[in-house]
């Protein structure tokens, strides 16, 4: 099964997903605990048919779907199908998705060594080490990446990625500026912009937009 870049899985994917590194994912707004239950089991039952298993997060008033093939290690074909019966499915149900609550935060640990910091971080989260990253196997915490910076103090060590529906970029810099924020870069959007609360602290919203 060949691996989708995450533009041609953003161009080709089905309304009201959104394309986050290595997978798809929405938010169906149930509205109530039974009707997500009866979505879970229509969804359970379409996956079991595909052989093609999707995770999903169910809470009392939505349900979060996220789409990978795991075997390659990103987007597949497999998961743009399943999005589609998905997008059927709610639509039959009447329930509506959205794309506004389907984001991916990501922390970002800035350092000259890397190599020095990541065993401690794979050890303190039992995850394992995949491409440079820390990742949690089950999927429930966030991934933890390093990224190479000097060693000239002060400096900011964390960083947050929140990757986002690019449809949402404004109005949450609209949001955070509101609240008391700063636009310290656009010069990388639309990939990213970087923003810092009223402490200086800097957040990257990041969208999959001019990426490979």
């Amino acid at each position: 099964m060949t691996k989708l870049t995450v533009r041609e899985a953003a161009e080709r994917a089905p309304q009201g997903w959104v394309a986050l590194p290595g997978m798809l994912r929405t938010r169906l707004r149930t509205g109530g605990f039974a009707a997500g239950l009866e979505l879970v089991n229509a969804i359970g039952a379409a996956a079991e048919k595909a052989d093609h298993h999707p995770d999903l997060d169910l809470r009392y008033t939505y349900l979060d779907v996220t789409l990978s093939s795991h075997d390659v290690g990103g987007i597949t074909g497999r998961d743009l199908r399943l999005a589609a019966t998905v997008n059927e499915l709610a639509a039959a149900a009447g329930v509506a998705l959205e794309p506004a609550g389907a984001v991916l935060l990501e922390w970002a640990l800035d350092t000259p060594e890397s190599s020095k910091v990541l065993p401690f971080w794979r050890a303190l989260l039992a995850g394992e080490e995949r491409s440079g990253e820390v990742v949690d196997p089950a999927g429930r915490l966030s991934t933890v990446w390093f990224q190479e910076s000097g060693s000239e103090e002060p400096r900011q060590r964390w960083h947050p990625d929140l990757w986002l529906d690019p449809a949402q970029v404004q109005p949450r810099i609209d949001a955070a500026l509101a609240a008391g924020g700063t636009l310290v870069s656009d010069e990388a959007a639309p990939s990213f912009w970087v923003l810092a609360d009223p402490e200086g602290n800097r957040v990257c919203l990041c969208t999959w937009q001019e990426r490979g």
